[in-house]
This record gives structure tokens, sequence and C-alpha cells, in this order.
């Protein structure tokens, strides 16, 4: 029996449920950093891993706005292109991020030349930008509709960090306030597209499967940090070794 068209608000909904049930806010990794239950070398991990992905955001949002038809539309994009790029006056999202890692003791060379990766991090990342440069505009906009949960992991990520670890500060995290007013505002453009263009059976099954790949992607990222190491603790040939585990230091 063919599903039925669903209304747009019945459309978000759907979107909102994939949310509740995949994205990353419930991941163990997750709930391991923000109890303070992490060593700093694993909190390290966590965000030269994670640096990755905030450095190829822009390169996939590049790629959207080059199929984008009109100034319109392109004008709303370039904005997200400015808010991890920076303006050349103001830091964007990228340079935060490193201000994070340079905050957590990590030297930045080392950072920005991604050689302490996880594979399975440039796998899933990679997977990313090549899905914006390669699927419909519509899939592409819908994918990154995980901002509409972000608000939430970024609270609790922030005051759980705050509160339980004396190595991090509001400075080191000052990436995180700037994404609690850009998200929403991101959320208002592409969730709009997508309840407007996503008219069909097959078009709606297209952006919630792309919003579920999303989830996937994010959810995979922290499994492998899980499994390199957490349990078993297995980081494999090549990647970061904490200073604090017993042989480490990769820098």
């Amino acid at each position: 029996m063919t599903a039925p068209i669903l209304t747009p608000d019945e459309l978000e909904a759907a979107l909102r449920a994939i949310g509740a049930e995949r994205y990353h806010i419930h991941h163990p990794f997750h709930h391991l950093l923000h109890e303070g239950r992490l060593g700093k070398g694993q909190v390290q991990a966590w965000a030269l891993n994670r640096y990755y992905y905030q450095a190829s955001i822009p390169a996939k949002d590049a790629s959207l706005l080059a199929r984008l038809p009109t100034p319109e539309l392109r004008r709303e994009w370039r904005r997200r292109l400015e808010d991890h790029d920076g303006d050349g006056t103001h830091p964007g999202g990228v340079e935060r991020w490193l201000a994070l890692t340079d905050g957590l003791g990590l030297d930045r060379d080392y950072v920005v030349s991604q050689r302490g990766l996880l594979p399975a991090t440039r796998f899933a990342v990679d997977a990313y930008v090549r899905f914006v440069r390669e699927r419909t505009l519509l899939e592409a906009i819908a994918s990154s509709l995980t901002e509409m949960f972000s608000p939430a992991i970024i609270s609790q990520r922030v005051s759980g960090m705050l509160r339980n670890y004396d190595f991090v500060s509001e400075a080191t995290l000052a990436y995180f306030k700037p994404r609690l007013t850009q998200a929403p505002q991101d959320v208002d453009f592409a969730l709009g597209y997508v309840k407007t263009h996503a008219t069909t059976v097959e078009t709606q099954q297209a952006v919630l499967d792309a919003l579920r790949f999303k989830c996937d992607l994010l959810w995979a990222q922290l499994d492998a940090l899980h499994f390199a190491y957490v349990a078993p603790g297995l980081p494999p040939p090549g990647a970061f070794i904490p200073e604090d585990v017993a042989g480490g230091g990769a820098r």
C-alpha cells in the first residue's frame, strides 16, 4: 500500500521524530563527555576528530551554494559559509573550534594536519560532503536539519563540561554560544524549504532518509571514538594517542 502524502506539519513532525530517536545526544560517548566521565586525553581525541567535521562544513556548504538557482537562495546559504569561515574580521566556527583544541592543549599544527584522525571519522565526514555534492538539492538541504536538535546537545555539552572538567573554561567552549542563535536561523530556512518542496511521497521519503543518513554518520563518528578511546580502547595505527594513556604522546 502506498504511503500517504504528509501535510507540511506532518512532515516536520516525522523529521523531528527521527531526531528524537537517532540524534547523537543519545550516544553513550556523549553521555560520558557531558557527565565528566572522560579523561582529558579522551576529550582531546573528541575535539581533534570533531575538527575534521567542522572544517569540512564550509566545503559542504560551498558545493550546495553552487547549485542554488537564485540570488536569494544563494545569499541565504552564503551566510552559513561566513558563520563557519568567518568574514575576515570576526572568527568563524572553524577558528573557534581551533581555539577549543588550543585550550585543551593540542598542538594546532597537528590538529590542522589531520594526521591523528580516526579512519572512521574521515570516512563518515567525507561521505557527508559527497552526499551533499551528489544528491538532489532537496536531499542536500534536508541533511542539514540535524540543526533542529543541536541547541539541546549544546546546552548539555557546555553546562556539563564546565561543571565537570577543570581543564575547560567558557573561553575554551566559545565555539558553541553563537551556534545557539545561528542554528535556529539555519533551521528556519532549511525546514521551510523542505516543507515547501517535498510534496510527493517520493520526495518526502527522500528528505526523511537524508536526515536519517545525517544522524547515522554523526552516530558513527561517536561509535569510532568510543571504540578507540573508551572500550575496548583500540585506536588504529596512526591515530592520536593521548599523553595520559600509557605509551602515548602523539604530537
